[in-house]
This record gives structure tokens, sequence and C-alpha cells, in this order.
């Protein structure tokens, strides 16, 4: 016979009946049971496992009063939509987890699982590859998400990212930090003094970003590919407006599930000033191999040929090559490193230059729903040939960048996060007008997917 219960005690709450309790009072009628939150906490989830859902709400109700159990209590809310269709729900539930402890590996496992069905693929891949990181896995677990995460990367059909805010900007026309510059005349140098318009000038950007890309699948192994890369930085004036595009399109072959080779056509267009600067066509060949516990490598040459509306001497070829290695450090965190090696073969001689450089990258999840991260990197170029106006040497220059993000997943305005980013780029050259320092910070909103 079915009764009415009412759990008292830490929780003090009116509960309806359940079966899990009802030996506690074998007689008709109702009767008081007095159980602590650790009781109330157990018998919930044994309903859950015995998906008794409808029995389990009261007592998920009741556990709101036991702040010691707010994360158990909301994870098995969020199991509980998973279940019952309410993917929005228990995603909610799995990211507020999260937000507050990022090493929960069980709950990142759900929180993926909700993705999947909701068809955000490329969210979904990005928490388990962080799962997979747990070295406390089973190794059943760990097979059952390598095999999952391949999955998802051969389905996954497009993505986008779109971003817009302001930029504090330092040196928006990338000018010298000298006053003074030395040029060459008769036998010796003569120092000369700069005006104004060819000194450092800051100002306050508006910027706009969109990243996106089409996966169309064309057979079990290949698809081909279509990406979509435009930023905007909007200056008052409209003199130092800089606007660039970049769309790329080719096929891409998958040798098995951890393993790809991509080829495709590329042209690029900017505009700085609203003015034509730059037109490229070019090609790029990349690979990518995926490893086990979150590991990825990758490679990418690409080839392009340069048309430049300011002069002719900018007119020529780029080639470059990128190797990265990435890796998943303790739960949350991706960290990276990456090579380059570039050649620029132009029609002036004392533009063509080979550059080589690194950098290295850390970011992750931290509590409270914050996103953090940290990469620098450094270069060296060398110049083909001297400009005689400023040396008999060849221009040599060392570059320096670095870049601090902090971002807010948690909050979210319309499906836009706020993030800030603070950026640091410097040269320094043998050639004092080149020598520049610049930096930018970036208050952001940023919609993912």
């Amino acid at each position: 016979m079915r009764g009415h219960f009412l759990v008292a005690g830490l929780l003090a709450a009116t509960l309806p009946a359940t079966q899990a309790i009802a030996e506690d009072c074998a007689a008709p009628g109702p009767c008081t049971v007095r159980m602590s939150a650790d009781q109330v906490l157990h018998t919930a989830e044994k309903l859950v496992l015995e998906r008794r859902f409808e029995e389990a709400a009261p007592l998920l109700a009741a556990l709101e009063n036991a702040p010691q159990y707010k994360m158990q209590r909301a994870f098995l809310i969020g199991y509980v939509d998973s279940e019952t269709g309410n993917l929005d729900g228990a995603i909610n539930e799995f990211r507020g987890i999260l937000r507050d402890h990022p090493d929960q590996t069980r709950v990142r496992l759900e929180l993926a699982r909700a993705l999947m069905l909701k068809g955000q693929d490329f969210s979904a891949e990005h928490h388990l590859r962080l799962a997979a990181k747990d070295r406390d896995l089973p190794s059943e677990v760990a097979a059952t998400i390598r095999s999952q995460r391949g999955i998802l990367r051969d389905r996954r059909t497009w993505h986008f990212d779109v971003n817009f805010g302001l930029a504090p900007d330092t040196n928006i026309n990338s000018a010298t930090r000298a006053d003074t510059i030395d040029v060459v005349f008769g036998g010796g140098t003569l120092p000369l003094s700069l005006n104004h318009d060819a000194q450092a000038k800051s100002g306050v950007g508006r910027t706009g970003g969109f990243s996106g890309g089409v996966r169309l699948k064309m057979s079990p192994k290949t698809a081909m590919l279509v990406d979509l890369d435009t930023q905007l930085v909007d200056y008052s004036g409209g003199s130092y407006d800089d606007l660039t595009t970049q769309l790329a399109v080719g096929p891409e072959y998958k040798f098995d599930a951890r393993t790809s080779f991509s080829v495709q056509a590329l042209g690029a267009q900017r505009w700085y000033g609203w003015r034509t600067a730059t037109t490229q066509a070019g090609m790029k060949f990349g690979a990518q191999r995926y490893l086990d516990r979150g590991e990825r490598i990758g490679i990418q040459f690409d080839v392009r040929n340069t048309v430049d509306a300011f002069s002719p001497e900018y007119r020529g070829w780029s080639l470059g090559a990128y190797g990265t290695y990435e890796r998943v450090i303790g739960k949350t965190m991706v960290a990276s490193a990456s090579v380059f090696a570039r050649r620029e073969m132009l029609q002036g001689a004392v533009y063509s230059n080979q550059e080589y450089g690194l950098s290295l990258g850390i970011g992750g999840e931290f509590p409270l729903g914050i996103n953090a991260g940290i990469s620098g990197g450094m270069s060296r170029v060398a110049y083909d040939a001297p400009m005689l106006i400023f040396s008999n040497s060849a221009r040599r220059d060392w570059r320096l960048n670095g870049r601090v993000y902090l971002g807010l997943r948690s909050f979210r305005l319309f499906g836009f996060s706020p993030s800030l980013t603070y950026t640091y780029v410097s040269a320094d050259s043998n050639y004092l007008f080149y020598k520049t320092n610049r930096n930018r910070l970036s208050f952001n909103l940023a919609h993912y997917l």
C-alpha cells in the first residue's frame, strides 16, 4: 500500500511515497521517516539508476536544502534531464558543475554526450578530448572515447565562430618606435627626424571577425572542405582600416579514424584604408593525426602568389611550412608547440626574406566558468639585400609576440560570451626605421558553434 512520508532532519521537507523506503512504513496510512541528507542522496541515486525519475524528483528537490551536495544534486538533475530529452537543461546543469569543478571527468563525459545528442559535435569533441587525458579512466572507457571522437570528427559538417568588440591600440599604423633614424649620405650617416605621419599613432578600433567551415562528405573516406575566415578592424578616419578575408576549398582524405590529409586551393584579399592592398592565390596541403590521451600533431605547407597594389616590389611568391603538437595537460588545459619556416621571393630583393620561428602556448578551463590562456613566440627574419638608404648591410630582425587571454564562458548574452585579450608585438631590427612596439587590448563578445 502506498502512503505519504515526511522527510525531516536536515531537509525537513515533505515528500510523496517511494518504493525505496516503503519498508520503513509497513503500516497503512501516513507515517514520518527521518532521513539525513546523505540518506536522501543515496536513495535519489538509487532511484535515478533504476530510471524511476518521477519518484526521484521530490528527493532531488529536497536536496536543495543540503548545499554540501550541490554538485551531486546538479549531476543527477542533469542526468535525468538528458535521459528524458531535456538536453538544454542537462547541458546547463553539467556546465554549471564544470564552472566550479573543471576536473570532474564523469561530468565532462555526460556533457559531451548531451552535446552530441544536441548535434553540437565540435563542442562535444572538445570535452571528450579533455576527458581522455584522465589516466584513471578504465581502458574500455578510454577506448570508447577514442572511437567516439573519431566518429564525431567524421560526421562534423560545419562550424563557425563570430566575434566583435573594441580594441585600444598603441600603434595602429605599425610605425617605428624611433623619433629619428640614420640614413646613408656620402661616406657616412645623417640623422633625420621623423614627421608626425611616420610616427606611431594610437587609436581604438572596432573589430569583427568570422571563421567558419563546411565539410561535405563525398564517400566514407573523402570529403570536400570549404573554409572562410574574415577579420576587420575599423578606425576613425578610415586611413588605417584593415580588412582581410581568405577562402580555401579542396578535398580531404581520411586514412583512418585518426589520420587525415587535405589539399585546398586558396584565395586571399586584403584591403587597407579601404583600398585594395594585396591579392593572393595558391594552394595549401595539410595532414594531422590524433594520438592517445588528447594529443594531436599536424603539419601544413602552403604556396601562394601575391599581387601587391601599392608597389610591384612586393609582388612574388610565398612558401611556408608549419608544424604543431598539442596535448592535454591535467584534465582541463591544452598546451601547444609550433615551429614554422617561411620564404618570401618578391620582385624587390630588399623585401625578399626568410623567416624561422617557434611559439608556445597553454590554455584551458578554470573554476567559475573562466577560460584563460597565454602564448608567446619569436622568430628570426633575414632579408636578401640591403636597403642602401639605411645601411650597406641587409636587414635582420628579431620578432617577438605575446598574448594573454581571459574569457567568461559561463556568461552568455544572446549566445555571446565576453573575453579580454592583451597582445604584444615587437620587432628589433638593425634598421631603426623598422624597430616597432605594439600593445593592444581587445574587449570582445564571441559566439562559438
